[in-house]
């Protein structure tokens, strides 16, 4: 269900698999229930994965701590970077997705033209086999179901997201790659490559995961 990245005084941080619910649901223990249980003590959540994504997942172990990154999460001072895998060409291999976000059918969320409370995610891709390409992301807002509209709305739907119209796979293809902040004039960075699925194991995008071990050195498209 999990693996443990960092256990701080202030914070944990987890690598979450795919398919595991953040919350208790069904009977089951959501990861955070289950980190609780596990590790004797109350934690308090600041973001959230879906269950089909995969990676690292933050949690605040006191309200205070859960205070300051949260107000850290809405002034965008904690960077996120997620990796994916889509089929297709997209209509553009690099840039930035941007548009309003509503809610849509079954579940569904949908990206509008208008920009007035805008989703906006910057991107690079990269062929890694015919049909086939990897996806570095970097949300910079946090809007449910950001990263999976946004590759939908370019035509290349996140592989094994057949909710967003995407192939069916042995998993749904996205893994929350980096988690960079400070906290307390420390500087915090972690970064955890996906284990499972098995595209995500192919050495091929392993080889091309490592040359984006360093996200933030790289140049991001601009905005527009």
């Amino acid at each position: 269900m999990y693996q443990i990245i960092a256990d701080e005084s202030d914070f944990l941080v987890v690598n979450k698999s795919a398919k595991v619910h953040f919350h208790s649901q069904d009977g089951t223990a959501g990861v955070m229930a289950q980190l609780e249980l596990d590790l004797g003590i109350k934690l308090y959540s600041v973001h959230r994965l879906d269950t089909m994504t995969s990676g690292l997942l933050l949690f605040a172990k006191s309200s205070e701590a859960a205070a300051s990154f949260t107000a850290k999460f809405t002034a965008h001072q904690v960077q996120k970077y997620y990796v994916a895998l889509a089929k297709g060409k997209p209509k553009k291999k690099q840039g930035s997705i941007i548009g309003d976000m509503a809610k849509s059918r079954r579940s569904m969320y949908k990206l509008l033209r208008s920009k007035e409370n805008p989703a906006i995610t910057q991107f690079f891709s990269q062929s890694i086999a015919d049909g086939l390409r990897l996806y570095l992301l970097k949300p910079l807002s946090g809007k449910t179901h950001q990263l999976r509209v946004a590759l939908a709305s370019i035509g290349v739907p996140i592989l094994g997201d057949t909710l967003y119209g995407g192939e069916a796979a042995d998993r749904g293809y996205l893994h929350a790659y980096g988690l960079q902040f400070e906290l307390d004039g420390q500087q915090f960075e972690f970064c955890c490559m996906p284990s499972s699925g098995a595209f995500f194991v192919d050495a091929v995008v392993k080889n091309q995961l490592q040359t984006w071990s360093k996200p933030e050195k790289l140049e991001w498209p601009k905005r527009k």
